[in-house]
């Protein structure tokens, strides 16, 4: 029997969620230099953000399928490629079709990431799941920030933004190198003797079902907002994209020290004031102006935090019959939520700006039209009054959120009060 290496196998999970997290940084900070380049519209550049988020749950569900039978190991060697082949097609990209395909690629790959270390995290760790899943998920935000600075140099510095792709390949390399030399332990579910029947009735449990619904509002709260914050606040301030940094800043502090706080308020608990700051939070973007937008970013960075990783992580401790499947259905229900709510905002943000320009308005007239004209001010404007609004409506969610987190609260300091002293709480 090889040795398991467990501190090894983590980093390069880490360095493979780093990879996931750059393309979402770099993307979310070159999306309008693309549209400048392929002279593509929000419509376009919004399917081509939500191609990201399609490949995502795509390969998290079939992941979560598959991985019990052909390990995790294989995965991750096919996440590597993926995210080779995507990386580089992306450099070359010569307009909408190579960016939606690369991109496509890119997100298929970060699926593939999430659908084999989620399960590995948890065998790795299986007393402290939820805490060392924030830790893992802690390279997202952590990424994110990287890729955002990272574009903010290169556009200073004037360097285009294939160099900033380019830099992805370095992680990607690394980490498809260290896991082809380590050997993998087996899922939890498949060590702890848990059937496939058991896993099927687990997934269809009405516990389980909930939290899939609740995942679709709490992904969209997070990562809707993370990918389209510069664009919707461009007028509030100069800096819309330090905004994003902000906030996931935020994410990367919380994650890291989330052990007390997962130790105190329970996951549950955690998910019901993630709830609550999320929607503080949002309303604060929505509304506020000038610097105060960086205190809103702040809240609403402490909101949106603890979501993803808790909400795997509560699944993990709470229906470990769910197994790796569990887990990777709640995340693809996320990513797939995100998807379909970026594609329908896309629309409607175009729709809202039409609502703001002169009656009768052609949107790629103004859209397209030359600096300093009365059109592009008109446009400009225009932007400005539809970017606010869409948080207003997206602030719906995290407010059901509260009430749906309160009711899991309650729900469950009930069942640990009926459990008789002694017993062993599944």
């Amino acid at each position: 029997m090889h040795q398991i290496q467990t501190s090894k196998l983590f980093w390069a999970s880490c360095l493979a969620l780093l990879v996931t997290s750059l393309s979402f940084g770099i993307r979310a900070g070159m999306m309008d230099q693309l549209g400048i380049d392929f002279q593509l519209n929000a419509t376009q550049l919004g399917t081509i953000t939500a191609t990201a988020f399609w490949g995502f749950p795509l390969a998290i569900v079939i992941g979560g399928f598959v991985v019990d039978i052909i390990g995790m190991k294989r995965l991750l060697v096919m996440a590597f490629l993926f995210h080779l082949t995507g990386i580089v097609l992306t450099i070359f990209a010569q307009g909408y079709w190579t960016l939606f395909f690369s991109t496509l690629l890119i997100g298929i790959a970060n699926g593939t990431v999430e659908a084999a270390c989620n399960p590995l995290v948890a065998a790795l760790y299986p007393q402290e799941k939820t805490t060392r899943l924030n830790y893992f998920h802690l390279w997202f935000p952590g990424g994110v920030v990287i890729g955002t600075l990272l574009v903010t140099l290169f556009v200073y510095l004037g360097i285009g933004w294939q160099f900033q792709v380019g830099m992805m390949l370095i992680p990607t390399v690394i980490y498809g190198y260290i896991f082809s030399k380590l050997d993998f332990p087996v899922t939890e579910r498949v060590s702890s003797g848990y059937s496939t029947t058991d896993m099927y009735k687990a997934v269809g449990s009405p516990l389980f079902l909930f939290l899939f619904l609740c995942m679709f509002m709490t992904a969209i709260t997070e990562l809707f907002t993370g990918q389209w914050i510069s664009l919707l606040l461009k007028n509030v301030t100069d800096n819309a994209i330090l905004l994003l940094t902000i906030t996931t800043g935020i994410m990367v502090i919380g994650r890291a020290f989330a052990k007390p706080i997962v130790q105190k308020l329970a996951p549950q608990g955690v998910l019901l004031f993630s709830a609550i700051f999320a929607a503080a939070g949002l309303y604060m973007l929505g509304s506020f102006t000038g610097n105060a937008v960086f205190f809103a970013a702040i809240i609403f960075g402490i909101g949106v935090c603890y979501f993803w990783p808790t909400m795997i992580g509560f699944v993990a401790e709470n229906i470990p019959q769910s197994g790796a499947l569990g887990l990777n259905l709640i995340g693809g229900a996320g990513m797939f939520a995100v998807s379909i709510y970026t594609m329908i905002m896309g629309s409607y943000y175009d729709g809202l700006i039409i609502k703001h320009l002169p009656i009768g308005s052609n949107l790629d007239l103004y859209s397209s039209a030359t600096e300093g004209t009365a059109e592009a001010l008109a446009y400009t404007t225009a932007k400005n009054l539809a970017g606010p609004e869409v948080l207003q409506i997206t602030l719906i969610l995290p407010i059901l959120l509260i009430f749906a987190f309160g009711g899991l609260y309650l729900y469950m300091k009930k069942k640990k009060e009926v459990v008789p002293i002694g017993s062993v709480v599944n």
